[in-house]
């Protein structure tokens, strides 16, 4: 199971909230490679009402995407710049489908 299928799509960052504690759970790890990860600038916990830290489903799945890279040998920190780009150019990929699709939807002639 990928870290994909688990925690949602990249643009999935609806509740549920999950604690640190349950977010590591889920991820099958520990709070402190969560921490870590804070500590890498990767994710940084959501604030409830209540003032205490919450993790989104999209934070998950950042997280377990660099979870395996770790598991795989990759120091944390690389681990952490490869989830960054790779969100990074999904959300490029994802705007210029975007920007595609209204161009042709405003030319359909140029399109053809």
């Amino acid at each position: 199971m990928t870290a994909d299928d688990t925690f949602g799509r990249l643009d999935d960052d609806d509740y549920p909230a999950y604690t640190k504690g349950r977010a590591a759970e889920l991820l099958g790890t520990t709070p402190a490679f969560l921490r870590a990860l804070g500590e890498h600038r990767l994710i940084a916990p959501l604030r409830s009402e209540g003032g205490h830290r919450r993790y989104s489903r999209y934070q998950l799945r950042i997280a377990a995407r660099a979870r395996e890279l770790v598991d795989r040998g990759t120091p944390i920190e690389a681990a952490c710049r490869i989830v960054i780009l790779e969100d990074q150019l999904e959300e490029a990929q994802r705007t210029n489908t975007e920007y595609r699709r209204a161009a042709e939807s405003a030319n359909p002639t140029a399109a053809a």
